[in-house]
């Protein structure tokens, strides 16, 4: 039953099918004739949609808007569609994440910091609500064909794991497919991805030629091909969100080497050359101005000869990573050209989700990410020297000088996680539909933020954003669509207000005008001292954008009355999207006892064989306390030999393992050769069945100190020895506790992954508050 003249109400979701009966009686012959229900489909005409997003990088990378890394895909697609050089993002990643695919400021889809870094309030709790449904779920239930690619970071840290609940993850945000990994960076040779909420290691048999960029890209296009080639009429929405180029910046070693030589100049020469050929481009006004780089950052001729090897290395890779994905993405884009639906594909390419990353603190660039951000790891200059070959590869997990980061965000002030500031906020951004735009190429300088994409999409399919989706009453969206202006270079500017906020740094744009805060921890400043009231305490700024395109003339003191006007405007935004309270704590949030966990105070745990990808926020916390692991195994004639359980990698971990036969405990403080330890027995095991136990005893004091490990077996102590450092925040970014296998990268390289078990693994248990023995 049903009206066919209200039929279907796309502000009601789901959508009922529809079916128009008339008589039935108790006969099929004494009955009318049935039509077979329909199910709702898209409007008519309504384009594919792409949309794809990198990660962390700046206005001033791609040689579109000015930079030093080619990316023909990004570039073919401006030449045929819209350059916008006035777009913009929340300044970090899980934010801009959450308000592109909701259409609504992060803090409103209470993801106003980084998962991990998640705290109570209702802007920051990291659970988005369902009243703030996702493009995902509102075009699956238009009759789109839905997918995600790539990374996610949209998922509470403690719902990161194979036991679910599922309901945040892509596939429970509306989204029928999804093939990524979810937290904040993905290891590029041997990421922790899902099909659906299934682990899969994809590298497994093709460890020579796997990367990341590469697998997504093949997904994309299968996937594409097959919605095609099932239901031709059916349009497509493909979110595609590679990592690259958050750290790690890894590349194929090929990749690497096109790009060798060509960074030797250095950063700040790098900063001058991207400003001026932005400006022979066109892509800032002839009258702009490049920001003089802040007092604080490492200068290029500070530098050893040597260093700037090193650090030109890390650009190379960099710029690689960047490039080699940038042609990744260029294959979906073929495989849709080949199809012939990319004159009525519309595609969105977003180049950053935020500005470039300049959290190394050092100024020459780091080795590991975890390491050095969470667990205060020092590089030692002779180390990067003697491994410069490892940049880019498995070994490392490089993130280059902030210096590079600072060239990247040409010509503004600050980076990444500056939210305050262009530099963190501005990326860059072009649109290609050639049925609807043409293809004569354009650019577009109308302010325009990432909540913009959602109504974008919606009123380019012909779709009404809807009121309620599965019963919820939906909260209004906050960003407005670009489609007037796809035809008008000139149409007014609809996005006329927008506030900023990421750690306490605090912006407001208004109506051509932009006050903000001056930050006061440096963008490689993890921990520090907090701030009472960020509002009050902080300085603040004015800037006219309209006369001012970089951002680069502070008029607080000449127009004051404009500064505390647009001080109000930014504490009303501020009230009404759940920005409050202010915060400018940044790692101090990470503490695991900030997030809810599963069983909070349980001290024992027991796992059996199969058990894998068990996230952090969820595993048993073995960090700056004594812990004890004991494994039930039975050796079958011959031997055995295999991982018994880990937690980890190369970057960090620990692991309980035989080796040989031989009974094995290796603990990694990071990916430094003294930071390896290793503690294994003199003998095979026998055939037969064993328990093996690890003791570790804590020596107690300062997060991160050392310890004695001690291996029996079978209640018979076969070795022990020191181990002098131990992990004293975060374990891994990406990488996980296993039970009979290891998956990422091994803690030592005495071993490979996956390294399975050949015996038979009865059960493992770990217990954090064993008894003193």
């Amino acid at each position: 039953m049903g009206d066919r003249g209200s039929w279907p109400d796309r502000t009601r979701l789901p959508i009922e099918p529809f079916q128009e009966v008339g008589h039935v009686d108790r006969t099929v012959g004494g009955s009318d004739p049935v039509e077979w229900p329909e199910e709702v489909s898209a409007p008519s005409g309504a384009p594919n949609v792409l949309v794809v997003m990198t990660d962390d990088v700046g206005f001033g990378a791609s040689e579109v808007f000015g930079g030093p890394i080619p990316t023909p895909t990004y570039t073919r697609l401006a030449e045929q569609g819209l350059r916008y050089n006035r777009f913009h993002t929340t300044a970090l990643c899980s934010p801009s994440r959450a308000a592109l695919i909701t259409g609504r400021n992060h803090h409103v889809a209470s993801t106003g910091i980084i998962m991990e870094f998640s705290t109570p309030f209702p802007g920051y709790h990291s659970i988005v609500s369902r009243s703030v449904g996702t493009i995902g779920e509102i075009l699956t239930q238009n009759g789109y064909g839905t997918a995600w690619f790539g990374k996610n970071h949209n998922v509470p840290d403690w719902l990161t794991t194979p036991a679910g609940p599922f309901t945040l993850w892509p596939t429970g945000l509306g989204f029928e497919y999804f093939y990524g990994f979810l937290g904040a960076d993905a290891h590029q040779f041997r990421p922790a991805v899902f099909e659906g909420t299934k682990p899969v290691d994809p590298y497994l048999g093709r460890e020579d030629d796997y990367h990341l960029d590469a697998d997504l890209a093949d997904h994309a296009v299968t996937w594409i091909r097959t919605q095609k080639a099932v239901d031709p009429e059916k349009p497509f929405f493909a979110y595609y969100t590679p990592g690259t180029a958050h750290a790690p910046h890894h590349a194929p070693q090929e990749w690497i080497d096109r790009f060798r030589g060509q960074f030797d100049h250095g950063w700040d020469e790098q900063r001058v050359r991207t400003f001026e050929q932005q400006k022979r481009l066109g892509v800032i006004p002839a009258d702009a101005v490049l920001n003089p780089t802040p007092e604080h950052y490492r200068r290029w001729d500070d530098l050893s000869d040597d260093m700037k090897r090193v650090c030109a290395r890390q650009m190379e890779c960099y710029a690689a990573a960047l490039a080699h994905c940038d042609h990744q993405i260029g294959r979906v884009v073929d495989a849709i050209d080949e199809l012939g639906e990319l004159d009525n594909t519309l595609i969105i390419y977003i180049q950053g989700d935020n500005g470039s990353s300049a959290e190394d603190p050092t100024g020459h660039g780091l080795t590991s990410e975890i390491g050095v951000l969470a667990n205060g790891l020092v590089d030692d200059e002779a180390f990067m020297v003697d491994n410069i070959d490892e940049f880019g590869g498995r070994w490392f997990q490089n993130l280059f000088s902030h210096g590079w980061a600072h060239a990247m965000n040409s010509p503004y002030q600050w980076d990444k996680k500056i939210a305050s500031h262009l530099g963190g906020s501005r990326t860059s951004m072009v649109v290609s539909w050639p049925a609807r735009i043409g293809d004569e190429g354009g650019l577009r300088s109308q302010f325009t933020h990432i909540t913009d994409i959602v109504p974008t999409i919606l009123e380019a399919a012909g779709i009404p954003m809807p009121a309620v989706i599965n019963g919820f009453e939906q909260v209004p969206l906050n960003g407005t669509s670009l489609v007037p202006a796809f035809d008008d270079e000139g149409a007014p500017e609809t996005h006329t207000t927008q506030y900023f906020e990421v750690i306490a740094n605090q912006g407001v744009y208004h109506e051509g005008w932009m006050a903000n805060t001056a930050p006061k921890r440096l963008p490689w400043v993890g921990m520090g001292e907090s701030t009472a009231d960020p509002f009050d305490e902080y300085e603040w700024e004015l800037y006219n954008l309209d006369e001012d395109f970089t951002q680069s003339r502070n008029l607080a003191h000449d127009h004051p009355d404009k500064l505390d006007e647009l001080r109000q405007v930014f504490l009303d935004e501020a009230r009404k999207n759940q920005v409050l309270p202010l915060d400018d704590r940044y790692i101090e949030r990470l503490r695991p006892e900030n997030r809810p966990r599963h069983g909070a105070g349980r001290t024992f745990y027991t796992y059996y064989p199969g058990t894998s990808r068990i996230t952090e926020g969820l595993a048993p916390n073995m960090k700056n306390t004594s812990y004890r692991i004991t494994a039930r195994i039975s050796v079958p004639d011959g031997g055995a030999e295999g991982m018994l359980m880990t937690q980890g990698g190369w970057f960090g971990g620990n692991a309980l393992y035989l080796l040989d036969g031989r009974p094995t405990f290796s603990y990694a403080r990071s990916h430094y050769p003294e930071h390896k330890y290793t503690v294994s027995g003199a003998d095979a095991l026998v055939p037969g069945d064993h328990e093996v136990v690890l003791d570790f005893g804590y020596d107690g004091g300062d997060p991160g100190s050392g310890g004695m490990a001690v291996l029996t077996v079978d209640g018979t102590e076969v070795a022990r020895g020191r181990v002098d450092q131990t992990i004293p925040v975060r374990i891994s970014a990406d990488e996980t506790l296993d039970i009979g296998e290891d998956s990422g990268t091994p803690v030592v390289r005495d071993y490979d992954v996956p390294f399975r078990f050949t015996g038979e693994l009865h059960k493992v248990t770990v217990d954090t508050a064993p008894a003193a023995s």
